[in-house]
């Protein structure tokens, strides 16, 4: 016994992939089923419209000068992370059952952090939204004075912190060293660090429906002292775009908890937790995520859904989209336009 243990303590760098999956029971099929290729020809298709749906988002947001601020900044990188977690997705498929015994630990590490760069991606972007809006629902304004350059530095901090996470498993936070300590669910990776990571996420959403909980209670108070025409239209505006934002907070949350908890419990109990039976189900939940967005901004932003028509416009009729430029017209932030009225009547 003691040979043993001493042995599942000895890093052995020369183990390939199939070694550790089946140090812990998980299997990888030699031959492809029917069943196979459905779920990878719809997991592609999927992947190819979250990447277009996601892009236009993008371009949306950079084309329409109504959404050059630093909220609309946050959830145009949302958009990014959710294009990127699109080709993670996709990367996966292509590198999946069968396809495993042929992938080097290399590729097998690249894989899952590619997924992991995703994810500390969108969770990191949503919370730095939630302390956007935090710090300016005090004086009810609808976009707070951040600069782009605080903006930038922000976003390139956010995919710092992913690329950081999706490494940590590679270098140095994984089983090759501790057999025992293998994860079900990913054979490489690390029990501790999965707990690790799926506390540490599962926390920062608590934290998130914590402030946004406070932010409404605020603005329902605020609410009831509103008295004239001009304070009701800057409210509903501030309101609309909450509802919004907390859409897509929810949606994360509930596409993403599964997976989370599942992660914890494999990390916890290991090939007790049986998390392989709920694996496959967790990431498709995961991935319909990165879908969801999209229509969120379309269902509720009248102007996104009209940047969008004209994006499409564009693509269809280059010639009438030049001549008949909708948006050559928006200068400037609907805010604004509350503002200056204020200005007017209270002259």
């Amino acid at each position: 016994m003691a040979t043993e243990s001493n042995m599942s303590n000895i890093c052995n760098y020369s183990h390939d992939v199939t070694f550790f999956y089946r140090h812990v029971g998980k299997v990888i099929r030699e031959k492809w089923t029917t069943r196979d290729y459905v779920i990878i020809g719809l997991g592609l298709t999927v992947c190819l419209i979250v990447v277009l749906a996601n892009l236009m988002v993008m371009v949306a947001i950079f084309m329409n000068r109504r959404f050059h601020f630093p909220i609309y900044y946050l959830l145009g990188n949302m958009a990014a992370a959710d294009l990127f977690a699109g080709l993670a997705y996709a990367n996966l498929m292509l590198n999946t059952g069968p396809w495993t015994r042929m992938l080097s630990k290399e590729q097998w590490y690249f894989r899952g952090a590619l997924i992991d760069i995703s994810l500390t991606a969108s969770v990191a972007n949503l919370l730095a939204v939630a302390v956007e809006r935090h710090q300016t629902i005090i004086t009810m304004q609808l976009h707070n004075n951040m600069t782009k350059k605080r903006v930038v530095l922000l976003i390139i901090s956010i995919w710092v912190a992913g690329i950081i996470m999706g490494l940590v498993p590679s270098l140095f936070w994984n089983c090759e060293c501790d057999l025992d300590d293998c994860s079900t669910v990913a054979p490489l990776y690390s029990r501790r660090f999965l707990i690790f990571w799926a506390v540490l996420n599962l926390l920062t959403f608590l934290i998130m429906l914590v402030m946004y909980a406070r932010i409404f209670f605020y603005v329902k108070c605020q609410s009831r002292h509103t008295s004239n025409h001009t304070s009701e239209v800057r409210h509903q505006t501030f309101v609309n775009l909450m509802k919004t934002i907390s859409m897509v907070l929810g949606a994360f949350v509930i596409c993403w908890t599964p997976g989370l908890v599942t992660l914890l419990l494999d990390g916890l109990l290991g090939k007790d937790s049986n998390a392989n039976r709920y694996e496959k189900y967790c990431l498709v939940i995961a991935e319909c995520n990165s879908l969801v967005n999209p229509i969120i901004y379309s269902l509720r932003d009248a102007e996104m859904r009209r940047t969008f028509k004209w994006i499409l416009c564009c693509l269809c009729r280059k010639g009438v989209c030049q001549q008949r430029d909708p948006l050559s017209t928006v200068i400037d932030s609907p805010v604004k336009e509350v503002f200056s009225e204020d200005k007017q009547n209270a002259d």
